[in-house]
């Protein structure tokens, strides 16, 4: 607990050194990276009558280059598109383009924004392979006949990991409802991504706040999975810890949209809470290691016997 503690106060020490940005957009100086394979540029401004002139030459933009917003302007005539932006990746490569097709080619130059874009393009086959070792691992105990904890169905005597699922479960759902209620909300944040909670708008604030708590829980569920569990089973553990994250994560965030995720949650965390105070919650502690049991007998860390 004074782990726990000590991880919160240097969470708020880091996220209060820096204070969000107010725009709600980009604008001039924005920096992209672009990861569409090419984007295409016209090379003459747009004009109000001429909004693709013949003469235009085409530039291109390639994967992993840098640009940045040099122009911005208004062509109230294009019904494709009205807003066109100018864009460089050096003077010798600058142009125009739709702002639409923009934004489907590039993500915010911030490392923040870099894995929103990479978890939310690439979590299905890492959490499909990870469910699968899992399943692999907990099938050859299963056929020795020897012990194997899961979360919520023989999970440790501790409160982290169970809490730990379900900050992520809701943390599927607070990001979901964003997307697809408030997404000028969302923008705010993807085009402006901070660590720091306090001055943003109540549901991000909520949202980075259950980032850090899930963050503090992880750390707390590996010490608890250290304390309470040999070597082997606390790698074994761990693994179907995370396997379980991922799988809770993808079920919600696609849930959420459908409006099934609401009342899927809300079950999912009552029956979590009932398996955790009536079959998993710790009543004693080892005599010997000072591990958490819930009954009485073997030690599962040390092997001790406590009567």
């Amino acid at each position: 607990m004074r782990v726990s503690l000590l991880l919160i106060l240097l969470a708020l020490v880091l996220t209060s050194c820096r204070h969000p940005q107010q725009p709600e957009d980009y604008d001039v100086g924005y920096n992209f990276l672009v990861v569409s394979d090419t984007l295409s540029l016209q090379e003459d401004m747009p004009m109000h009558l001429l909004i693709a002139p013949e003469s235009a030459e085409s530039l291109y933009v390639l994967k992993g280059d840098q640009v940045v917003v040099a122009q911005i302007e208004t062509i109230s005539e294009d019904e494709a598109d009205s807003v066109w932006v100018k864009i460089a990746r050096d003077q010798d490569t600058q142009g125009w383009i739709h702002e639409s097709e923009l934004l489907q080619g590039v993500i915010p130059d911030e490392p923040i924004s870099h894995g929103i874009f990479f978890l939310s393009n690439a979590y299905l086959i890492p959490t499909a392979v990870l469910s699968l070792l899992v399943l692999v691992a907990w099938l050859i105990r299963r056929m020795r006949k020897e012990r194997y904890h899961l979360v919520h169905i023989d999970d440790i005597p501790s409160p982290y990991p169970f809490t730990l699922c379900l900050c992520l479960s809701a943390l599927a759902v607070l990001y979901a409802s964003i997307k697809k209620f408030a997404p000028s909300t969302w923008a705010f944040f993807y085009f402006h991504p901070t660590l720091n909670p306090f001055g943003l708008p109540p549901l991000l604030a909520l949202l980075l706040s259950l980032m850090w708590l899930i963050l503090i829980l992880f750390c707390a569920s590996l010490m608890e999975i250290s304390r309470c569990l040999r070597a082997t089973e606390a790698v074994l553990y761990t693994l179907s810890l995370i396997a379980a994250l991922a799988i809770l994560y993808l079920v919600f965030s696609l849930a959420t949209p459908c409006y099934i995720g609401y009342p899927l949650f809300v079950a999912y965390a009552l029956a979590a809470f009932w398996q955790y105070t009536r079959k998993h919650r710790a009543k004693f502690t080892c005599g010997k290691c000072g591990a958490r049991l819930r009954e009485l007998g073997v030690c599962p860390k040390c092997g001790a016997l406590n009567t």
